[in-house]
Formats: structure tokens, sequence, C-alpha cells
């Protein structure tokens, strides 16, 4: 058996202390990210994402303040397939409602990038941080920079010959977007002195794990209904198109690109993972009741599993009544506190003992 009785933290109480200006820095920006993941999807919701079409890291911060600064704006997103066969209709004054949800999002990115870099230097000349945990935080850095790259990429890839972003690229961009809040969570517990002394089996933390990677597998098949706008069609459930397992799965060729761009099998598919999911957390949490119980850092699992009742409702509820933007953004925040909870679970039990 392994203990590390501070999951990390050394064992001087000082020491632990030290730490809590990081722990609670570090959950401000998982904050500040799921807030992000919120901005994210109403943009994608309103169908603004392709509004601002050039990328600008510094001088992008300011925003249009003429109406000559307007009509530049207007004129360049007329350029784009999006106006011309969609919004050909769309006056200076419309436009601007979709133009300030994206320049928020990216706004807010760069509010977190500023809100991460100056706590970290401040930590780093405050000798806060060891050798472990400082090139930890400057991975998150560099992952949080990442995100905007990948936000752009996902932009550009419909300013041309496409009315909407790239489904794959949107995928990446929200996966890459979970695994930087999954990684925040895992660093701020991994440093949060406990007390707890168990002993946890590597099968059970594997199991737990097993879980966690069907939940982000659901996420990114997430993505893909929201890429397609699969949301919007077969909004009928239990039956989907008047049956359990609908025509039509597999109609492009080849057979596996059904998966990733046909909507009937990416919606059915999310269906079914949604499914997997709740058979599996059902069976882990009576065998917890069974081994593990749900004492100490095993309270987790009876609220991860209370979340993926929610989130199977609320998906449900988003389908039936055809993505309405307030439950979709529900159904899109709380899936990122579902990976949250399972990462605080995983790092917990990695910081008692496992054997």
């Amino acid at each position: 058996m392994v203990e590390t009785a501070n999951n990390g933290v050394t064992g001087k109480p000082d020491a632990a202390d030290r730490l809590r200006p990081v722990r609670i820095w570090l959950y401000v920006i998982a904050l500040l990210v799921l807030i992000m993941v919120a901005v994210g999807g109403a943009t994608r919701l309103t169908d603004s994402g392709l509004s601002i079409t050039s990328w600008k890291p510094i001088s992008g911060i300011i925003p249009p303040l003429s109406d000559a600064d307007w009509a530049a704006e207007f004129e360049a997103y007329k350029q784009i397939p999006e106006y011309q066969v969609q919004n050909h209709w769309m006056s200076v004054e419309e436009f601007q409602f979709i133009f300030w949800w994206e320049w928020g999002h990216r706004f807010l990115g760069r509010i977190i990038g500023l809100a991460f870099f100056v706590p970290f230097v401040v930590f780093l000349f405050q000798k806060r941080l060891d050798r472990k945990l400082a090139p930890a935080l400057a991975t998150l850095f560099v992952l949080g920079g990442f995100q905007g790259f990948l936000g752009w990429w996902m932009v550009s890839s419909g300013l041309s010959a496409r009315v909407d972003v790239s489904q794959y690229r949107l995928a990446a961009h929200l996966g890459a977007a979970c695994i930087l809040f999954a990684a925040l969570i895992w660093v701020a517990r991994s440093i949060t002195p406990t007390t707890a002394n168990l002993d946890i089996s590597r099968r059970w933390w594997w199991g737990v794990a097993g879980l966690g990677m069907l939940v982000y597998l659901q996420l990114i098949a997430g993505a893909f209904v929201a890429g397609l706008d699969a949301g919007y069609a077969y909004n009928t459930w239990p039956l989907m198109d008047g049956a359990l397992v609908p025509n039509g799965l597999l109609v492009i060729d080849p057979a596996w690109l059904n998966l990733f761009e046909n909507a009937l099998t990416v919606q059915f598919q999310h269906r079914v993972l949604a499914y997997l999911i709740a058979i599996y957390a059902v069976i882990l949490l009576w065998r917890g009741s069974k081994t593990v119980g749900f004492q100490s850092v095993h309270g987790w699992l009876p609220r991860i599993t209370l979340l993926i009742a929610l989130q199977i409702v609320l998906g449900i509820v988003t389908l039936l009544l055809v993505v309405p933007i307030h439950i979709a953004l529900g159904h899109q925040v709380l899936a990122f506190m579902l990976v949250g909870a399972l990462a605080a679970y995983l790092v917990d039990m990695r910081g008692v003992a496992v054997k």
C-alpha cells in the first residue's frame, strides 16, 4: 500500500497553507473555463461563430467603435458563404447581435489567459510552486493558449466553402476544452490536504476511470450532434424516427463515415452511449454500495450518479423541445461538471491509498 496523506502536499501544515491561494486560483480558472464553455455554446446556438472573419490576438480585443468600423466588419462578413447563403437578409443591427456573442467569447478567452498568467508569475516569485507543480501549471497555460488556436482553426473551416464550421474541428475544440477543465480540477485536488486513510484497489480506480472515458467519449459525440445540428431532427423519445433502431444508419459509404457525417447515426450513437453510461453508473453504484461504501472520497460516487441522471433528463428534454438555448446550454455545462466530478473522484482516490 502506498499512502500520500496530503495528496502531494508536504506534511508541514505551513506548506499546505501556502498552497491554499493556488488551489483557489485554479478553481476560479476552472469556473471561468466553465463560463467560457457556456458562452461558446450560446455562440454556437445563435449561429454567431462566423461573425468575426479574422483572428487578431492583440488588436482584436478592441471592438468596432464607430459606424465606419461596424460597416467594415459587416462587409467582411458579407464575403463568406454563411451570409451569402443563409443571412443575406441581415441588417447591420442584426449583425451586431451575433458579432457581440463571438467577440464576448474571444474576449473571455483573453481574460482567462491573463487571469492565469499573472497569478502564476506571482506564485513563482513567492516560491509557492515546487519543481513538480510549476511545470504542471505551465503545461496548463500552454493548453489554454492552444485552445485559442483550435478556436480559430475551427472558425476558419466555415469561411470559404461551408456555411458552418467543421464538426470535426468543433469536436476537437470542445474536447480540448474538456481536457483543460478536468486538468485544472485534477491539479487543484492533487494539492488539497487530506486525512483520509483508505485502501483502494487499482481495479476499482480503473473501473471509475472507465466511466470517465465513456463520459468523455459521449461529450465528443455530443459535439458531433451540435456540429451537424442533429438535435433539430428526430425529436421523439424513446423511439427515433418511429423505431428503437431507425433505418438509414449506414447510408453513407464507407459505413464508418456515418458515425461522423450522418445526422441520424450521430444522434443515435449519442443516445446509445447515454444508455451505456447509465447502465455502467448503476452497476458501479451497486457494486460500490457492496464494497467501498459511500464514505470519505467515495461520497463522490452517488453525486456522480445523480449528475448522470440529471444529464440524461436534460438531454431528453433538449431533444423533445427542439434544442431551446437555455436547456441546451445547461446540458453542455452539466457535461463538464460531470467530467470535473469524475476527475476529482479519481485524483482523490490516488491521494489516499491505492494498492
